[in-house]
């Protein structure tokens, strides 16, 4: 027997709860950004992330709400993923608390920054994958804005490729989001090639 959820009975926050256990696990965006003097920074944590785009490479996160992270990038036009490692699982934590702007969440964590490259925003120095970006375009989606930003630049730990020269996830150790307050890390890994047409039809 199924049990139905209707977001049209239901409050928009008990709604959320719901999606969020549903749609899971969720890669999460350590998100840097510097403000419009570039005399302070943010960290935070925003678990709806993804590969938006390939050519050029565009990745998307989304602020529920309006935060000091979207607030900068609109001001600056750049910041900062960097993977959320298991090791820094309680200082990802730490990041999500809601500190008044101007707070940097880095002192607060006790978390080393690292310069970026190619833009402003510091990376996570401890981070072993960061992708640098500029902003590409946002998208106001009712009480949330969807952001992207291209990649210019990307930074990988050497330890944490593999012979192919791609990053290796039993190396990177990424940590993802589920319900309520539940994170996951990287379990058995399932691993299968897609099948060619020509070759299914053989079958």
């Amino acid at each position: 027997m199924r049990v139905d959820f209707d977001p049209q009975t239901m409050s928009s926050r008990d709604f959320y709860t719901f999606m969020t256990a549903t749609v899971v696990p969720r890669p999460i965006a350590w998100v840097s950004t510097v403000n419009a003097d570039s005399d302070g920074d943010n960290l935070a944590p925003h678990s709806f992330f993804n590969v938006a785009c390939v050519s050029p490479p565009i990745v998307q996160f989304t602020s529920v709400g309006r935060k000091d992270t979207l607030r900068n990038i609109e001001a600056t036009g750049q910041f900062v993923v960097s993977l959320a490692p298991e090791a820094m699982f309680e200082q990802i934590n730490a990041t999500s608390t809601d500190f008044p702007a101007g707070v940097s969440e880095f002192d607060e964590a006790g978390i080393e920054r690292e310069a970026s490259h190619r833009v402003k925003p510091p990376r996570v120095a401890g981070s072993p994958a960061a992708l640098e970006c500029e902003l590409h375009s946002t998208l106001l989606l009712g009480n949330s804005t969807v952001v992207f930003g291209r990649v210019v630049h990307a930074v990988v730990e050497e330890e944490a490729l593999s012979d192919d020269g791609l990053p290796d996830v039993t190396r990177l150790k990424p940590l993802t989001r589920l319900g309520r307050n539940q994170w996951a890390k990287t379990g058995d890994l399932l691993e299968i090639a897609r099948v060619p047409y020509e070759e299914w039809r053989q079958r």
